[in-house]
């Protein structure tokens, strides 16, 4: 049974919205917050992230994955997530900059991760 609960992540200092998207379609499976933030249109963007990181691990010719991506804007952090058990899945969380701890985020996130079934 699928599990897509990625409530917790409000937990985390900082939080503006997050949501869990399909990189493959770029539809939005799961989310929350994110008030003035459209997730929808943020999780469909970010998709393009992945897929452009992917490709460049390719061209580049790594044996590797991706962990996590960050986007530092100048009054936000940008976490992108793809899952361990589903790459082509990722979680993308918004938080403030001024509140956020990343190091706390970024454990959060992974722990977030490991409650989901897909």
């Amino acid at each position: 049974m699928a599990n897509v609960d990625i409530s917790k992540l409000t937990e985390v200092g900082g939080f503006i919205g997050a949501c869990l998207v399909d990189s493959e379609t770029g539809l939005m499976m799961a989310s929350e917050g994110g008030g003035a933030l459209d997730l929808e249109a943020a999780g469909a963007a970010n998709t393009e992230v992945v897929k452009a990181k992917l490709s460049a691990i390719e061209m580049l010719g790594l044996d590797d994955h991706i962990d996590d991506i960050l986007i530092t804007l100048g009054k936000q952090f940008h976490l992108i997530r793809p899952l361990d058990q589903t790459p082509t899945v990722f979680l993308y969380v918004a938080l403030d900059k001024k509140l956020a701890n990343l190091g706390m985020a970024r454990v959060q996130v992974k722990n977030v991760e490991k409650t989901l079934n897909l």
